[in-house]
């Protein structure tokens, strides 16, 4: 297996682990999963297959974003973005502090539903942040309209600061702390 950056294991999923992402090899795949319908959030359900590898291919390039790969029990699961807010996504857009990491997470289409599957792929994401100590707070702008990982970020710590209009959405900005996601994940396996 290529180089994980990271590992944990879930009791209802199994082992979750991240690498890089490669924008050649792994396009087919998250092709699928950006234009699926129920990507409607990730804006890239009208592109091919090179749009996608350009898109990721200027991510991993880039001096303040990343992009990675997750792997659920050896097979690709869900992609993950890390960004630095301060600079791009919310750069002027909101009250940036030191240790700030942006980040944005899509699961696969799943054939079959496993219940608890994107509360775990959020989870992994949030560790693997984390694990860097430089990192003191989680930024998401998630779509105003996207309920769904509202939820999934509530669960998991976030608190909600305000709307911020972008110039193709209207964003939900939240914040999560270290400390925030640790008491919410304790909760949970309470």
């Amino acid at each position: 297996m290529r180089d994980l950056l990271f590992r944990r294991t879930d009791a209802r999923v199994g082992e979750l682990a991240v690498r890089r992402l490669d924008p050649r090899a792994d396009a087919p795949a998250v092709h699928a999963w950006v234009t699926h319908p129920k990507a409607v959030f990730w804006m890239m359900r009208d592109a091919d297959v090179t749009r996608v590898e350009r898109e990721y291919r200027e991510i991993v390039g880039h001096p303040h974003r990343d992009a990675f790969l997750g792997l659920v029990n050896g097979r690709p699961a869900f992609l993950a973005e890390r960004y630095d807010p301060a600079r791009v996504e919310l750069a002027g857009l909101y009250d940036a502090e030191e240790g700030d990491v942006g980040m944005h997470f899509l699961c696969a289409p799943a054939e079959t539903p496993v219940h608890g599957f994107t509360l775990a792929v959020i989870t992994t994401v949030m560790e693997l942040l984390f694990a860097d100590p430089a990192t003191r707070r989680v930024v998401v702008e998630p779509d105003v309209r996207n309920t769904a990982v509202h939820a999934l970020n509530a669960a998991v710590g976030f608190e909600v600061v305000g709307t911020v209009a972008k110039p193709e959405k209207d964003a939900l900005l939240s914040v999560c702390t270290r400390e925030r996601f640790l008491a919410a994940t304790r909760e949970a396996t309470a």
